[in-house]
């Protein structure tokens, strides 16, 4: 049986990927900062009928959350097959350059970016030892700087200084990790389940977060001939779904 860790996974789209991975048969961790309530969602799922899945505390800004979880599923498992970095926070608002606070920015970036990278180094041991890793970054369609260049862009007003830099940042942490792993069987990529009507943005996106959580796992449990360091969208409308950065 393959294993999969998800970040934030306690609610919204993490959770429903959390669901619909276990519909698969994969055991799943759902990581929560909050190990109650995550043990609280997990009961209920439970409840309703989803198997295989086990509550695990994780905050990526915290190091020793991180490691403790490593170590629980270590000695679980034996291996890591799929690691979602999923969580994510928006940050204070507003975020306009003449309003933003240093602080407020460092705070995205330690969630969206450095904790990212922290969860990643902890668990590629891990996720060496399975025979088709993957690790899929969940990014935004507001980190394409291309797009937020084309002023024919539907989203192209919508500029936010923390959380649109701290996921280009995370983008690009994609493409160098898809590269330094090239030449193994991992399949490392960014994949933005659009916008997406969540506890996040208000419930304002128009997307559900069953449509998004299936747009991550088909880019996420892809085949060995698959491409690795893609940025995905699931606004872009085309058959390809590639974004560009």
């Amino acid at each position: 049986m393959k294993s999969v860790l998800i970040t934030g996974a306690n609610r919204s789209i993490g959770l429903e990927i959390a669901k619909q991975l276990s519909q698969k048969g994969l055991f799943v961790y759902l990581g929560s900062r909050d190990l109650q309530k995550g043990i609280a969602v997990v009961k209920e799922l439970s409840e309703n009928g989803f198997q295989n899945i086990k509550a695990i505390e994780i905050d990526s800004t915290k190091p020793d959350t991180i490691l403790s979880a490593k170590n629980i599923i270590e000695s679980e498992q034996g291996k890591l097959d799929i690691l979602i970095n999923n969580a994510g926070i928006s940050g204070p608002f507003p975020q306009a350059i003449p309003e933003a606070t240093i602080e407020g920015i460092q705070e995205v970036f330690d969630t969206n970016f450095f904790g990212v990278i922290s969860v990643t180094q902890a668990f590629l041991e891990l996720l060496k030892k399975s025979e088709n890793p993957r690790i899929s970054n969940i990014t935004s369609g507001l980190a394409s700087l291309t797009l937020h260049s084309d002023p024919s862009w539907k989203y192209y007003n919508f500029k936010a200084t923390s959380y649109m830099t701290s996921k280009a940042a995370l983008n690009a942490f994609t493409i160098i990790l898809a590269f330094e792993l090239k030449d193994l069987k991992f399949k490392v990529n960014a994949i933005d389940p659009g916008y997406t009507a969540t506890d996040f943005n208000h419930h304002s996106g128009p997307g559900t977060v069953e449509s998004a959580a299936s747009f991550i796992i088909k880019h996420t449990l892809t085949s060995d001939e698959a491409p690795t360091g893609q940025f995905y969208s699931n606004d872009i409308e085309d058959e390809t779904q590639v974004s560009p950065w």
